[in-house]
């Protein structure tokens, strides 16, 4: 079975669909605070399901379940702690949001740093929200080449990174968010339709998994050992993704933009708790689907060598699944691509504009001008993404490259927002110094110690405040920008 004009039909209309419908989002906008926060109008609930879709990129939808297939079930260890990330999120630092008006996260930090630790800041974000996404872009063309049987995927790339351009190009975040809440249902109804079809295909169906599962230890869960060279135990889990999330959810400008578009305090924190309940079920489906393909291919061995195992669940989708639902899943793995992409690009481009444009190179203009550089931005990040794929083929296995590029860098700016609540915070050139060092010694962890990526962010927050407690006891700068 292979992918029939019906898929590709399928796959086509819906790509046109959401294109379209972004475009007519974004009609009416005239300020930048349309095109980044909605006009500060859009409602809890689809607040809350953008950051679900946009937690959901493509890492997730193939990632995970290659995880499964090749392991077990320890990854929702991670869920759970980004549950409690989440969590300290809503009650440390979305407050901090709300006073005053800001755009973006890094603004907050001019009063107690001054501007170069807040442009220091949002380029950190930039750079590594520049190389994860370029890592999704990758891993999206990864499922299109399988489905076009193409061996090379650089005019995929290409093609992904165009439509998702035009698409965020013209709709902002208000198109953002309200394709995200439909992109998530298709993905969700995409998962359970492969969930429900799977043991249909396997002798004795879901006994059938049962038994294949258990007996290579596909169920195990918990992983109670001791070990800071393994990602997936439970005090990586707990402990490291509540870590990771505290650093991503609290002091990502992607993130922080879903929260200021709510437009209260009360209804990002319910938007962001909420999300983080509705991650562990679908981490759990992902993983489940992963365990059912390990079960299938036991029984039908693969007659190749697989290039990536990210590649597992995409070419069950186009060899294995009835036509029209293959047209229909593929639809919903693009789905979970665009929404983090698109994203991206509209966070890239808020903090090139706030952090930088508007604040330091062209203060006085007006708000047109300022609106149509926010596009060009937009058109210049999209063209940076598609560079950094290119490069990202070479990169590993896209799910953990993905986090571990995010918990590289994302403790030191937690780190320096967590430095902003102490009295005894250093000045501004303790502040950068103290953000530098917690950035040099995660590389150096990175690059000369097996330490696993889990624990990343938390050992880049605790150098970074650390390191600005010490320098605050030498610091006499002043703390005014």
């Amino acid at each position: 079975m292979a992918f029939t004009p019906l898929d590709y039909a399928i796959l086509t209309l819906y790509l046109i669909a959401t294109a379209v419908l972004g475009t007519l989002l974004g009609r009416g906008q005239t300020s930048t605070s349309d095109y980044f926060l909605g006009g500060k109008r859009m409602p809890w609930w689809a607040i809350g399901f953008s950051i679900v879709a946009t937690e959901t990129s493509t890492l997730t939808f193939i990632g995970v379940p290659a995880i499964a297939y090749t392991g077990n079930l320890n990854f929702l260890q991670l869920a759970f702690g980004y549950l409690i990330g989440k969590f300290l999120v809503s009650f440390v630092l979305i407050p901090g949001y709300f006073k005053g008006d800001i755009q973006t996260a890094y603004e907050i930090l001019t009063s107690k740093f001054g501007v170069h630790v807040r442009r220091f800041s949002a380029a950190v974000f930039q750079v590594t929200r520049a190389l994860a996404d370029g890592v999704r872009l990758f891993a999206t063309a990864l499922v299109l080449s399988v489905v076009l049987g193409m061996d090379n995927d650089l005019w995929t790339i290409f093609i992904i990174g165009i439509v998702t351009i035009i698409y965020t190009f013209y709709g902002g975040m208000t198109a953002v968010v309200w394709n995200d809440v439909i992109q998530l249902f298709v993905y969700l109804i995409g998962a359970l339709v492969a969930l429900y079809l799977i043991p249909q295909r396997i002798p004795d169906g879901w006994s059938g998994i049962v038994a294949i599962a258990e007996a290579n230890g596909k169920f195990a869960l918990w992983n109670p050992t001791f070990d800071l060279t393994d990602p997936y135990t439970l005090l990586a889990g707990l402990v490291g993704g509540a870590f990771l999330t505290f650093a991503t959810h609290g002091t990502d400008q992607m993130m922080v933009q879903r929260y200021r578009a709510c437009g209260s305090r009360s209804k990002s924190q319910l938007a962001l708790i909420a999300s983080g309940l509705v991650v562990i079920v679908q981490f759990l489906v992902f993983l489940v689907i992963g365990v059912m393909l390990f079960a299938f291919y036991q029984h039908f061995p693969l007659d190749h060598d697989l290039e990536h195992v990210n590649r597992i669940f995409p070419l069950f989708i186009v060899e294995e699944m009835p036509s029209g639902v293959s047209g229909l899943i593929i639809a919903a793995v693009f789905a979970a691509a665009m929404s983090t992409l698109s994203s991206s690009l509209n966070s890239l481009s808020s903090s090139s504009m706030n952090d930088f444009y508007r604040s330091w190179l062209v203060p006085e203009a007006s708000e047109a001008h300022y609106f149509k550089i926010s596009r060009i931005f937009t058109l210049g990040w999209g063209v940076v993404l598609i560079l950094v794929s290119f490069l990202a083929r070479d990169w590993g296995e896209v799910l953990e490259v993905g986090l571990t590029i995010a918990s590289l860098t994302m403790g030191s700016v937690l780190g320096i927002f967590l430095l902003g609540r102490l009295r005894s915070a250093p000045g501004p050139k303790g502040g950068l110094a103290a953000m530098i060092c917690g950035i040099a010694v995660m590389v150096g962890i990175a690059l000369l110690t097996p330490l696993a990526w889990t624990w990343y962010a938390l050992v880049g927050t605790a150098t970074t405040v650390l390191a600005g407690v010490i320098f605050a006891r030498f610091d006499t700068g002043s703390r005014n920008p």
